[in-house]
């Protein structure tokens, strides 16, 4: 059978967030590295594999996918009988964690991904200085979104219930990047997000995934 294929570097967000499922599910993979500073992400064949030009892209047998939320749930679904059950599948527990879900799609990661381009991609990859007025207007609008995640996990472990599932594993990414910058404030102010992060982070298959 040919080994799982996951393309694109690990500082990706959206990457590290495919690696972390696969690991939670134990299975190997081959992390294939794409040179965007050639292009190759906008050419082919990478583009048979992604055609937006962006990663990651995967390879399972002779499946082929993108969007690293897809591919995740594929994953956990296909591989339902491998290492940690990410998904629920009847009940208040799977309503709540589609919920969660979309929660962090769209609601957390845009405004997490502003902040993350602030504090690390300007400064660290493209030597430009950080917008203060777009970090406030950010952290102002994540400060909302954190309130939710509060008051739900003062009722609950986890976001859909007693058990980590892909509505944890979807924000770990994001979160990272943002604990490791001047807006931990956000997650350090609020004790259940802080613990459930500290949860989370600390899962074998996040550090395996985070790792240089």
């Amino acid at each position: 059978m040919a080994p799982i294929k996951v393309y694109g570097g690990h500082v990706s967000p959206a990457v590290r967030r495919v690696h972390a499922c696969l690991h939670e599910k134990e299975l190997s993979f081959e992390s294939v590295p794409v040179d965007f500073k050639a292009g190759e992400n906008k050419k082919e064949p990478y583009l048979s594999l992604n055609p937006f030009g962006q990663i990651p892209a995967f390879e399972d047998g002779d499946i082929k996918m993108f969007e690293s939320r897809a591919i995740s749930q594929y994953v956990a679904r296909v591989y339902a009988d491998k290492g940690t059950q990410l998904i629920y599948t009847s009940g208040k527990e799977l309503a709540q964690m589609l919920v969660w879900m979309e929660v962090e799609t769209h609601q957390f990661d845009p405004v997490a991904s502003k902040l993350i381009r602030e504090h690390l991609v300007k400064p660290k990859m493209l030597g430009l200085q950080a917008d203060p007025a777009v970090v406030e207007e950010n952290e102002a609008k994540l400060s909302k979104v954190l309130d939710v995640y509060e008051a739900r996990l003062a009722q609950s472990k986890y976001l859909a219930g007693d058990r980590f599932t892909l509505a944890d594993l979807y924000n770990l990414p994001c979160m990272a990047y943002i604990i490791d910058s001047p807006s931990k404030k956000l997650f350090e102010s609020r004790p259940h997000v802080s613990a459930w992060f500290a949860d989370i982070s600390s899962r074998p298959a996040w550090v395996k995934a985070s790792a240089p």
